[in-house]
């Protein structure tokens, strides 16, 4: 169940692309809130696949491109970086981007997975209350 649940994640995060129109090549919208939320979700699921499934490089790999294309939307955006959601996001991508730049070979701990997905839904739950 578990391997067939993140084959079909790891498929969703290849096509997924080609059947969106990206702008400036990014996937971000430019909705703040919409974006948070997106990648919110979409890191947990990638946290959530085990680290001996297929398709987990490809996983590890979008995730880095998104949390990229977060970073750059809106670190340089005073209306949203000196929010609370955004500071609670980011130190979330950090933590998941220098695991897996550093650490590629290397599952994700357990205490940091616990972590990543606390502040992932707490930013998520965030995002919708400083609207």
């Amino acid at each position: 169940m578990g391997a067939t649940m993140a084959l079909c994640l790891g498929l969703c995060l290849i096509l997924i692309p080609f059947g969106t129109s990206a702008q400036a090549g990014t996937a971000m919208s430019g909705d703040f809130a919409a974006d948070t939320v997106s990648v919110a979700r979409s890191l947990r699921e990638t946290i959530a696949i085990p680290q001996d499934a297929e398709g987990q490089s490809e996983a590890k790999d979008e995730a880095l491109l998104l949390i990229n294309d977060y970073i750059s939307r809106y670190r340089n955006r005073s209306q949203v970086n000196k929010t609370v959601s955004f500071t609670t996001m980011q130190t979330a991508l950090n933590s998941m981007a220098g695991h897996y730049k550093t650490f590629a070979n290397r599952p994700l701990s357990e205490a940091l997975k616990d972590r990543l997905n606390n502040e992932l839904t707490k930013a998520e739950a965030m995002v919708g209350s400083e609207k």
